[in-house]
């Protein structure tokens, strides 16, 4: 997946009648960061949300994680392919610089102000550019989890 991301509906835990949570994140995983940066802005039960929607509770904002970006390749070749396949456990060494990263973001307010028994995750990757806010085509993860803690 690469750029706006809208998810299909999931269940809300904060529905009525589901227990009483005291925190929720939002956990994405396996985030590229090998492109350009840009920050992820997460918003709740808003489908439509886009660049020019204000990031306030109203509009269904819930936060956001910003991503630091390497913007391509300055190596020789092979330099920056990510090694795949399990590391050798005696490996000392730290992973390699492009390896995808997970990202957490705590929703809990957004997610207790939302009653409704399902939830819809809009993600608008913003990149700033020379006049203006620029939609990112550059937002990849593999996949994420709601989790919450009673």
């Amino acid at each position: 997946m690469a750029g706006l991301f809208v998810s299909e509906p999931v269940l809300n835990p904060a529905a009525e009648g589901e227990p009483a949570f005291t925190r929720a994140d939002l956990v994405f995983y396996g985030v590229d960061h090998s492109g350009p940066s840009f920050e992820a802005r997460i918003f709740l039960n808003s489908p439509e949300a886009g660049l020019s929607t204000p990031r306030d509770p109203e509009a269904g904002f819930a936060g956001s994680f910003t991503i630091f970006g390497h913007a391509g390749c300055a190596g020789d070749a092979g330099h920056c392919d990510v090694p795949t396949g399990p590391a050798d456990p005696f490996d000392v060494r730290p992973p390699h610089a492009l390896t995808r990263q997970t990202r957490t973001v705590i929703i809990t307010e957004a997610l207790q102000r939302i009653s409704a028994p399902e939830l819809i995750i809009t993600i608008v990757p913003v990149r700033p550019g020379p006049l203006s806010a620029e939609l990112a085509e550059t937002l990849a993860f593999d996949e994420f989890r709601l989790l919450t803690y009673l």
